[in-house]
């Protein structure tokens, strides 16, 4: 299998730093194939997700779930917004604290979590064709201190990787 040189080439700027250049790639292309697999559930890609993290949850705040996706409020408003118009998500008021909006999944997104299962593990054999499991399990390793590096330098990590 040949690459094609468009998609492999190494811009000029980035010839310090080629790893990561691969790294933005293959990020890029990731979330392009997740979306592909997600359009028949009717989600985009962060959705899925958001949805994972209430299906694991349930009812929680709406300020956990945007340290728990770690994107922008603005962004996870709207996106709560178009999910409970989808009728996957419902927000109501803490009874705690009226000021605050507790957001968990409906009923009837369950029916969608074995979809985005489905999705991912599609995802998960697409991304990984090829590869042994010896190979699978190093990158995962290699994966998880590249990650842990970011973490530190970044000092943003909202979980353990």
């Amino acid at each position: 299998m040949t690459s094609d040189p468009a998609c492999t080439h190494l811009p000029g700027a980035a010839r310090g730093g080629p790893v990561s250049h691969a790294v933005s790639r293959v990020a890029r292309l990731h979330r392009i194939a997740a979306g592909k697999l997600l359009k028949a559930t009717g989600l985009y890609p962060g959705q899925e997700y958001l949805m994972m993290c209430l299906w694991d949850t349930g009812a929680v705040r709406q300020s956990e779930v945007i340290k728990a996706v770690d994107l922008d409020p603005s962004t996870v408003t709207k996106m709560l917004q178009r999910l409970e118009q989808a009728g996957h998500v419902r927000r109501s008021p803490d009874p705690a604290d009226r000021r605050a909006v507790l957001v968990e999944a409906t009923d009837s997104s369950c029916a969608l979590l074995s979809d985005v299962e489905r999705a991912w593990t599609k995802l998960e054999e697409h991304t990984l064709a090829g590869l042994d499991a010896d190979e699978r399990t190093e990158l995962a390793r290699l994966l998880a201190k590249v990650e842990e590096n970011l973490c530190r330098e970044t000092a943003d990590c909202t979980e353990t990787p």
